[in-house]
C-alpha cells in the first residue's frame, strides 16, 4: 500500500530582527549579498562602495551587484551609466561602461550571462552578454528596482506608481501586479524570496511588504523603522533579509532562527 508523501513545509519569511549594522556612509542607498551570502556590500551617499576597502566612484551610485564569482562589481549611477569594476585589482577605473539609458540607472541585477537594469526613463533593459544583444521593455512610470526570478524566466520591476509588475522575460507580457506599499518619490528595492514563492518590496512608510507570488495576496508587513526603507536584499538560499534605513542595515531572519541580536 502506497502512502502519500508528506506535504512540504511552507517557506518561511524573515520576521525576526537579528542585528543592526551602523555603516557610517550617510544614507545607505543599496545593500547586497554576494552570491554565497557570506559578504555584504553597501553603497552610500558619500559616493563609496564598502566591501573590505572602499572603492571611489566619480558619480553618485544608486545600485550595486556582484557577479557570480564575486570578482566583478557592477554599479548603476545617476549619470545614466552602468559601470563594471574589477574586485581583484581594485583599480579606480571601470573595466566597462554601458550608456544606453536616457536617464539615471535606478536598479540592476546580474545572472550568469545577463545584466538587467531599470532606469528613470521607464525602461527595463536586459543585456545578453553571450549574444551581444540588448532587449528593452517600456513600463511607463520611472523604474525603481528590477530582479530576475530564480528560474530565469521572469523579471520583477517596481516603479514610482506604487506597483510591482511580474513580466515574462522573453515576451515582456505582464504576469502579475502587486500593490499596497508606498513608492512615489524614492528609489526603492523589490525582491523575490529564496524559493520564488513571495514578492517583496521596500516602502516609504518604513515597512517591507511581502505578497504571495501566485495569489497576489499580502502575506507579511514587516515594520523596519520610521524612515524610508531605501534598500532590501534577500539571501540566495535562506529566509534572510537585509534592510537599509536611516544610515544602518538591519538583518531579519525567520521566527525559528536562534541567534544573538546585536548591534555592530
Amino acid at each position: 500500500m502506497a502512502f502519500p508523501r508528506p506535504r512540504p513545509a511552507r517557506p518561511e519569511l524573515p520576521r525576526k530582527h537579528v542585528r543592526t549594522i551602523e555603516c557610517g556612509q550617510g544614507a545607505v542607498r543599496a545593500v547586497r549579498f554576494n552570491v554565497d551570502g557570506n559578504y555584504c556590500l553597501t553603497c552610500g551617499s558619500d559616493k563609496t562602495l564598502k566591501l573590505t576597502h572602499p572603492m571611489c566612484l566619480l558619480q553618485k551610485v544608486n545600485c550595486v551587484q556582484f557577479n557570480e564569482e564575486a570578482t566583478i562589481i557592477v554599479s548603476g549611477s545617476i549619470d545614466s551609466t552602468v559601470r563594471c569594476w574589477d574586485c581583484r585589482s581594485r583599480r579606480p577605473d571601470p573595466v566597462q561602461v554601458l550608456d544606453e539609458a536616457k536617464d539615471g540607472i535606478s536598479s540592476l541585477k546580474l545572472s550568469a550571462s545577463e545584466i538587467l537594469t531599470g532606469s528613470v526613463d521607464g525602461r527595463v533593459r536586459r543585456y545578453d552578454l553571450r549574444a551581444g544583444q540588448l532587449y528593452s521593455d517600456y513600463v511607463g512610470s520611472p523604474i525603481t528596482s528590477v530582479c530576475f526570478s530564480k528560474d530565469g524566466q521572469c523579471v520583477l520591476a517596481a516603479s514610482l506608481d506604487s506597483t510591482l509588475r511580474l513580466l515574462d522575460k522573453e515576451t515582456g507580457e505582464m504576469l502579475g501586479e502587486y500593490t499596497g506599499h508606498r513608492s512615489t518619490s524614492y528609489r526603492l528595492d523589490c525582491v523575490l524570496s529564496e524559493q520564488d514563492t513571495h514578492v517583496g518590496s521596500a516602502s516609504e512608510d518604513g515597512n517591507v511588504y511581502f505578497w504571495d507570488l501566485v495569489e497576489g495576496s499580502l502575506a507579511l508587513t514587516l515594520p523596519v523603522g520610521r524612515g524610508v526603507v531605501q534598500s532590501i536584499a534577500f539571501h540566495p538560499t535562506l529566509p534572510c533579509l537585509l534592510a537599509a534605513t536611516e544610515g544602518c542595515v538591519q538583518l531579519w531572519r525567520e521566527d525559528s532562527f536562534e541567534g544573538d541580536t546585536t548591534t555592530t
